[in-house]
Order: structure tokens, then C-alpha cells, then sequence
């Protein structure tokens, strides 16, 4: 297996053939990951929260699902999950503007940004910015609807498995969220690991 490092703070974009698989590694346990899969034929083809909410008819994902894009075809699979199984698919991604509303007066990273400039270094571009897959996020909704932020409830060395189901590219960002404990309760962004499995073909980073 090749290991490829998501430094915390920052985003990574990688290419992967149809059937190859990823393991996404909490390697501390604590960190978020928001994640996006674009078609590598067509940018403007995208995995759709929206869209695979209505094709499992659930708020959380679970081993065995399929993603859909935006046009309702299966574009990853989660195959394999060691953690316990606490994912968020309702949430944005945090950006410049959400902080500037909880205060910053300064430039702060975000999620947003590392999508782009994880796509930038790597040659490409989308006109805007998906809803992720927020991996390993806690956000529990209560029977009235209204959603809490908590720590994450993996624990190091989780990881979540994904298999292309066709070419893809695959974003993560490390969420560099340190204002509320949405990485863990000491609030502190750190990096994770991307481990390629051998079944499928991996495309060039």
C-alpha cells in the first residue's frame, strides 16, 4: 500500500481509476474530513449529498452504500468502516465567511479553499463548491429536528474505505475548525493518512 499525508490544515486532491479503493485514515482519531468526488471526464459531475440522501432514504451513511452524483449515478462506494460509524452529510463546509460571522477578524483556513486550491495543484477547477461528505463529524440531531457540534467518536487509527466506481477524483480536507470542538475537545487540527489499495488501478497523482 502507498501512504499519501492530508497535513492539518490542508486539503489533498488525488486521481483514482475505476475499482480502485482508499482507505482514509483518522489517524489521530479526532480530525474531520470533508470530502468530494468529481468524475475526472467531467467537473461539472460531482458527488450530491442531496442526491444520496434520496437514494438511501437516511441521514448517515453506512459500509455497503453507494454515493450518488448529481445526475443520481453511483460514483464511490463505502466498503469498509472501523470506526463507529459517525459521519455527517447535511453540513456546508466551513469557509471564510462562516468565520468571519463567528468573529474572525482575520484570514482563517478553511475547508472551502482547500478544496480549490487542493484542485489547483493538480490542474483543475470547479465553478463551485458541493456540499462534503463530512467524515467522522459528529453532529447528532435530536427528535426535534435541531443538531448539536460534538467531538468526533472515532479513535485513532479509524478508517473508512471507498471504492471508485468509476475515474474520480477525490478531495479531502483536514478541517482546520479550532473554534469549537469539532475536531476533538482540545480543538486542534491534525493531519490524516490516505492508504491505496492495490485492488484497481490508481491513476497519477
Amino acid at each position: 500500500m502507498s501512504e499519501i499525508v492530508i497535513p492539518a490544515r490542508r486539503g489533498k486532491a488525488i486521481r483514482l481509476g475505476a475499482g480502485a479503493e482508499v482507505k482514509v485514515i483518522n489517524t489521530h482519531g479526532s480530525q474531520v474530513l470533508d470530502t468530494w468526488a468529481f468524475d475526472a471526464m467531467d467537473m461539472r459531475c460531482y458527488m450530491s449529498m442531496e442526491h444520496t440522501r434520496s437514494r438511501i432514504s437516511r441521514i448517515y451513511i453506512k459500509a455497503g452504500d453507494s454515493l450518488v452524483d448529481n445526475r443520481y449515478q453511483a460514483i464511490v462506494t463505502m466498503v469498509e468502516d472501523t470506526s463507529p460509524g459517525v459521519h455527517d452529510i447535511l453540513m456546508c463546509s466551513c469557509s471564510d465567511p462562516i468565520y468571519k460571522r463567528m468573529g474572525c477578524t482575520e484570514y482563517h483556513d478553511n475547508c472551502e479553499d482547500n478544496l480549490h486550491a487542493a484542485l489547483d495543484e493538480i490542474g483543475l477547477k470547479s465553478d463551485h463548491t458541493p456540499a462534503p461528505l463530512n467524515l467522522f463529524m459528529n453532529y447528532p440531531v435530536d427528535d426535534e429536528g435541531v443538531f448539536s457540534r460534538k467531538p468526533p467518536v472515532s479513535r485513532p487509527g479509524d478508517y473508512v474505505t471507498f471504492r471508485a466506481e468509476r475515474d474520480i477524483v477525490l478531495v479531502l480536507s483536514a478541517c482546520p475548525q479550532d473554534l469549537m470542538p469539532i475536531n476533538g475537545i482540545e480543538r486542534m487540527p491534525t493531519e490524516a493518512h490516505l492508504a491505496m489499495r492495490e485492488t484497481g488501478e490508481k491513476m497519477d497523482v
